[in-house]
């Protein structure tokens, strides 16, 4: 068994399309095919069912999966921690967010500390976050909500309240507080369903007894500012995102605590570098000081 047979299937597996895989390995279908067929040999057992050009894992494919995925994830630790040890001071931190509007100020405090450490930051839905962190390919993770599991450590550092964000020329902008209720006749913008904040305001709505109706859905929260001082639509605004600045105004809720979690994650046996930790201590350390400044 080649670790190039493991890399092969496990590209084959997320996707289950010869095609797709072999495109982003940048290879032949022909080659992806043949080493698939290789490592079963090896196996003594066929990891999928062919539906034409269509493979799904079957049931040694889903044990199978699970062994290799793990496999090589203690190899690809092993190599993350021998290059901490030779190149303390270099590396690239892997980041994703669903919880974003803090994150420009921490990796700001955070370069002042370590300023020749690279970022590379995605902007997930909470299901393609948790994906990332099972699969122990990100170090951290800043969401909301808070996800908890056996291999996914969470740590909650801010609640953050939802503010409802209007133009100035609104009808309510001149007021401090609103009910949910007086938002049912209202147009939204917001992100799309998957992002916590927007499943936690749908709910919370639905209970009241509507469902916001939206005129904007998408996957850039900063871009939502903008939207409402066009007048396009009002936003559920996390408190953190406000910007005083910006020709919009900022209501409280009332009758219903609406307050997001937002959380640290980091899978629990991904190994953790000096810049790791130091960029956890940054994190908690913001958070720290935003709530004594609000308290």
């Amino acid at each position: 068994m080649e670790l190039l047979q493991l890399h092969y299937f496990l590209a084959v597996a997320r996707v289950e399309h010869v095609t797709e895989a072999a495109r982003s390995l940048h290879v032949t279908q022909s080659s992806l095919s043949k080493t698939i067929q290789r490592l079963e040999d090896d196996l003594g057992v066929p990891l999928f069912d062919r539906i034409g050009r269509k493979l799904r894992l079957n049931e040694f494919g889903v044990r199978f999966l699970h062994r290799a995925e793990r496999a090589l994830f203690e190899l690809d630790q092993g190599k993350q921690e021998l290059r901490d040890m030779s190149s303390p001071d270099q590396g690239t931190l892997e980041l994703a967010v669903t919880a974003a509007s803090t994150l420009p100020n921490i990796l700001r405090a955070f370069r002042k500390k370590r300023p020749h450490i690279q970022f590379h930051v995605q902007m997930l839905t909470t299901q393609e976050m948790v994906t990332l962190l099972h699969r122990g390919e990100v170090d951290f993770c800043l969401s909301s909500p808070p996800i908890e599991s056996d291999d996914i450590a969470c740590q909650i550092v801010y609640r953050d309240p939802i503010l409802i964000a209007v133009p100035k020329g609104h009808r309510l902008a001149a007021q401090s507080h609103v009910s949910l209720i007086q938002l049912k006749d209202e147009w939204f913008v917001g992100v799309k369903r998957g992002y916590g904040t927007r499943d936690l305001t749908d709910s919370i709505c639905k209970a009241v007894g509507f469902e916001p109706q939206y005129v904007y859905e998408g996957d850039e929260p900063a871009r939502l500012s903008a939207l409402v001082e066009a007048e396009i639509g009002i936003a559920f605004m996390p408190s953190t995102a406000k910007n005083m600045r910006e020709d919009i105004s900022y209501l409280q809720v009332d009758g219903h605590e609406l307050v997001r979690e937002i959380a640290l994650l980091w899978h629990k046996s991904r190994y953790m570098s000096q810049v790791a930790l130091e960029f956890r201590e940054v994190v908690v350390a913001y958070f720290e000081a935003m709530h004594e400044e609000t308290t």
